[in-house]
């Protein structure tokens, strides 16, 4: 499914959602304590940790991204877990290639 650009450069134009992907590039790094594997995403909650905002925020920032199809997630009991969508990002990058 290819993905709805203006979404993506909408779910990318904040600094924290920037930072979200970045950190999801290399989860291993940025979110070491995690004490679920890391295979099936960073929870939620470590990103409330790292970003030192609420939660209620931090879910909004995952939300967005997720609309855009820049995230997928996964719920395990009571914890949401996200993952970085490589192929969407690739679309979206090659896409920006394309038509700018």
């Amino acid at each position: 499914m290819p993905i709805d650009l203006d979404e993506a450069l909408k779910a990318i134009a904040h600094p924290v959602r920037r930072d979200m992907l970045s950190w999801l590039k290399d989860p291993q790094r940025h979110f070491p304590d995690q004490e679920h594997p890391l295979e099936i995403g960073v929870c939620a909650g470590q990103f409330d940790q790292r970003t030192g905002l609420s939660q209620s925020t931090v879910s909004a920032h995952l939300a967005t991204l997720q609309r855009a199809c820049l995230v997928t997630s996964r719920r395990v009991g009571q914890w949401n877990f996200f993952k970085r969508n490589q192929a969407a990002i690739d679309e979206l990058v090659r896409r920006l290639g394309e038509e700018l």
